[in-house]
C-alpha cells in the first residue's frame, strides 16, 4: 500500500439524482448507458449507498465541502442557495479568512485549482483564488447557460481566475478539457513529489436542459434559465452522458501521464435531483430533507490503495469528504476552526469499516429538520413530526412515531441539542425556488 500523498480529484455533479446512474440503478437511455465510465470507476472502486449531500441545495453544501464544517457556521451557508442579491455584498460568500480545504491543502504543498461552479459569492470581496486555490476557471454563480455562459440576471459568468473570459463552447466539455489540461501540467510535478488537488464542479445536469446539439436553445431560454417549458428525461440523460464522457477524458489523462495509480477520483453531487431525474426508490429531491434530496451517489477510485468492487453502507455527507482529503495530504484543521467532518480514510482501505455517524440537516424552506442516526431518521416538515427506519423503508411513508414515541422524543431532543451548536437561521436569509406548483405539480 501506498504511503505517497495522492494527488486528488474531486468531482461534483449538480443536482444529480440518486439512480441518474447506472451503478445507482439507473436506466439506459436510447442511445445506450447513461455513466459507463462512472460505472466503470465505482466497479473498480468503492460505492458508498449511505452517502449523503450536506444540504439539499447548491451553495449551502458547498460552504460545508470547503469548509469541512457545517454550512450553518457561516452567514452565506443560511441562504437556500445565494442568489443574484448576493453579487455586491461582502457577507453573502466565503470569507477569504477562513481556512478551507484547498487553503489546507496549498499549505501542505499541493498544487490546486478549480474547474468549474463556484457559487460561493462574487468578486472582489469572494473568490477561488481568495480561498485557496491558485488556478480557477468556470462561473461563480449558481446557473450559467451552457452556451452563452450568461447567468438568470443576464449578466456573463465564465471567469479565468478573476478576469471575465469570452471563450466559447458548450460548457460541460469546456471544464473537461482544462481539467485534462491541467492534469497534463501538473504530472511533472506529481512524478517529482508535488501532488495537486483538482475540484472539477460541473454544472451538468442543472437547468437549462441544453446538450451539445441544443446551441439555438440558448436564446429562446435567455430570459429564463430554469426552462420551465422544456427539457425531458432524453436531453437530461445525455447531459449526463456529455459529462460522464469528459470524465473519462481526465481519467484517460491520468492514465497516459502515470498518475492513476496513486489519484483519488472523488465523484459526488451536491444534492439531490431535480425535475428530470430518478430518485428511485426515495422520495423527494431537490430543496427537500427526505431522502430523495439529500442522498447522492458517492464514488472513490484509488488503485494504490482502494480494493476493486467495494461497497460501504458507511453514514456520511459531504464534509466527511473534506477532512478525508485533508487527513490524506497528511495536515488538520486550524484549531480555530475544527472540523465537523470526519476522515473516512479507514473506509478507503476497508470498505467494511464502520463508525457510528449521526448526521444533522435543518431547511429555512418548510422549517424542515432532520436527524439520521443509525437505522433510523427523525424528519419535520411544514410543523409535522416523522420517525423512519430507513433501511426497511427508503421511501419514508411508514411513519413510526406514535408507535415508537419515546424513539422520536429523544431523536428530537438529539436535533434540538445539536441545533444549540450552531447560529440560527438569520431573518434576511432567503430561499430561492424558482417556480412552484402553478409551474408543475409537486414530485
Amino acid at each position: 500500500m501506498t504511503t505517497q500523498r495522492p494527488n486528488i480529484i474531486f468531482i461534483v455533479a449538480d443536482d444529480l439524482g440518486f439512480a441518474d446512474l447506472g451503478c445507482y440503478g439507473g436506466r439506459d437511455a436510447k442511445f445506450g448507458k447513461v455513466s459507463p465510465v462512472l460505472d466503470q470507476l465505482a466497479a473498480a472502486g468503492l460505492k458508498f449507498t449511505q452517502g449523503y449531500s450536506n444540504s439539499p441545495v447548491c451553495s449551502p453544501t458547498r460552504f460545508a465541502l470547503m469548509t469541512a464544517r457545517y454550512q450553518y457556521r457561516l452567514r452565506g451557508g443560511a441562504d437556500e442557495p445565494i442568489n443574484s442579491r448576493s453579487r455586491g455584498s461582502a457577507v453573502l460568500g466565503l470569507p477569504p479568512e477562513h481556512a478551507t480545504l484547498p487553503s489546507l491543502l496549498k499549505a501542505s504543498g499541493y498544487r490546486t485549482a478549480l474547474i468549474g461552479k463556484w457559487h460561493l459569492g462574487y468578486p472582489p470581496h469572494f473568490s477561488p483564488l481568495k480561498s485557496g486555490y491558485e488556478e480557477f476557471f468556470g462561473p461563480m454563480s449558481g446557473g450559467v447557460d451552457y452556451f452563452t455562459h450568461c447567468a438568470s440576471s443576464g449578466a456573463h459568468d465564465l471567469f479565468t481566475g478573476e478576469d471575465e473570459t469570452p471563450e466559447d463552447g458548450y460548457l460541460t466539455d469546456m471544464l473537461s478539457k482544462r481539467a485534462v489540461d491541467y492534469v497534463e501540467r501538473m504530472a511533472p510535478g506529481a512524478e517529482q513529489g508535488t501532488p495537486f488537488f483538482l475540484s472539477l464542479h460541473y454544472t451538468a445536469p442543472h437547468w437549462p436542459w441544453e446538450t451539445r446539439e441544443d446551441h439555438a436553445l440558448a436564446q429562446e431560454v435567455k430570459d429564463n434559465l430554469f426552462h420551465l417549458h422544456g427539457g425531458n428525461i432524453h436531453t437530461y440523460q445525455r447531459m449526463i452522458h456529455h459529462m460522464d464522457e469528459g470524465i473519462g477524458w481526465v481519467v484517460d489523462a491520468l492514465r497516459k501521464t502515470g498518475q492513476l495509480d496513486n489519484t483519488l477520483i472523488v465523484f459526488t453531487s451536491d444534492n439531490g435531483g431535480e425535475r428530470f431525474s430518478d430518485n428511485w426508490p426515495l422520495v423527494g429531491g431537490k430543496m427537500d430533507l427526505t431522502e430523495g434530496g439529500i442522498r447522492v451517489p458517492w464514488i472513490a477510485h484509488w488503485p494504490a490503495v482502494i480494493a476493486p468492487g467495494g461497497t460501504s453502507a458507511q453514514h456520511c455527507m459531504t464534509m466527511d469528504w473534506s477532512a478525508t482529503m485533508v487527513d490524506l495530504a497528511g495536515t488538520k484543521a486550524q484549531d480555530d476552526l475544527p472540523f465537523d467532518g470526519v476522515s473516512l480514510a479507514p473506509v478507503l482501505r476497508d470498505a467494511k469499516h464502520q463508525f457510528d455517524r449521526p448526521l444533522y440537516w435543518r431547511m429555512n424552506h418548510r422549517g424542515q429538520r432532520a436527524l439520521r442516526m443509525g437505522d433510523y431518521k427523525y424528519l419535520r416538515v411544514d410543523g409535522n413530526d416523522y420517525l423512519f427506519n430507513i433501511p426497511a423503508d427508503e421511501r419514508e411513508r411508514a411513519n413510526l412515531g406514535g408507535r415508537q414515541a419515546e424513539r422520536l422524543r429523544a431523536m428530537r431532543d438529539a436535533w434540538e441539542a445539536w441545533d444549540a451548536t450552531v447560529p440560527a437561521i438569520p431573518e434576511d436569509a432567503t430561499v430561492s425556488l424558482g417556480y412552484s406548483v402553478k409551474d408543475m405539480p409537486q414530485r
